[in-house]
């Protein structure tokens, strides 16, 4: 996506020009965001360095923030109950082709972004859950936690299986949760804590082609969420609204729906 440019008769957030968050200003942005299920992602990007963070108004308490991973930019995050507010920052910002907002903004800001550029807008519904009970457990042969002494075999691994949203993959066995299923000497199957913020940690899974519809994602999951609630976090899992497999993985688990945001997703080029 090109960086927008202002057009004529374009009004400017209440908030002021918004700017570039410096590193100084991101444990700012963290309390003010506050730790939910909704945040965790974002809490870990910006205690990690791992985004770029766009602010309107005082970092303390925020009108509008934009959180643009750079792992994957294409998809940033947008905090702010006003549209107006998230439109400045996203106008200019370069390489995003959709952005993650609050159900109750979505439409407006589609409305905005329709009106500014000409382009139709389309809505994704993205699903958020907690496990705020005891894990199911679900057991496999072949999974296991794995740990720092399965680095190189995590760091050979498929990229489908490697993990991410860490620094590097010793950090994220380091610092984070992972198991995995191994199978004829390799990974073919891996969780892990995505996030980690003081109260949450996010679940990512995946399975190579091949693999899947054994229950290796499934057990691999259980005991990532076991161990994050011994550490006393709250396990969240977030997913597509059509994503049926990783639904359905997530509610065999015990994780129950808490909210929704939705993706603001402009058309064409």
């Amino acid at each position: 996506m090109k960086p927008w440019t202002r057009l004529p008769g374009m009004s400017v957030s209440k908030q002021g020009a918004p700017h570039r968050a410096e590193s100084v200003e991101r444990g700012l942005l963290a309390d003010a965001l506050g730790d939910s299920p909704e945040t965790v992602i974002s809490l870990h990007l910006l205690e990690h360095g791992l985004c770029d963070a766009y602010v309107a108004g005082d970092p303390a308490s925020f009108g509008g923030l934009i959180i643009q991973s750079h792992r994957n930019p294409g998809e940033p995050t947008g905090f702010s109950s006003d549209a107006h507010t998230l439109w400045e920052p996203l106008r200019t910002i370069r390489g995003w082709w959709c952005v993650n907002v609050s159900v109750a903004c979505a439409s407006r800001l589609g409305a905005i972004i329709e009106k500014e550029t000409g382009r139709a807008v389309r809505y994704y519904g993205d699903v958020y859950h907690t496990l705020t009970r005891p894990v199911v457990a679900c057991h496999h042969e072949v999974v296991r936690l794995l740990g720092l002494a399965d680095l190189e075999m995590l760091g050979s691994a498929a990229t489908e299986v490697r993990g991410g949203s860490w620094e590097s993959t010793e950090h994220m066995l380091g610092e984070g949760i992972v198991a995995g299923a191994v199978a004829e000497g390799r990974l073919v199957a891996i969780a892990y804590t995505s996030a980690r913020s003081r109260k949450h940690a996010d679940v990512a899974v995946n399975t190579l082609q091949g693999w899947r519809g054994l229950g290796l994602a499934t057990a691999a999951a259980s005991l990532v969420a076991g161990e994050v609630q011994e550490q006393g976090q709250m396990p969240v899992w977030s997913c597509g609204e059509d994503n049926h497999a990783s639904l359905r993985v997530a509610h065999k688990l015990g994780f129950l729906e808490v909210l929704r945001r939705t993706y603001v997703i402009p058309q064409g080029t």
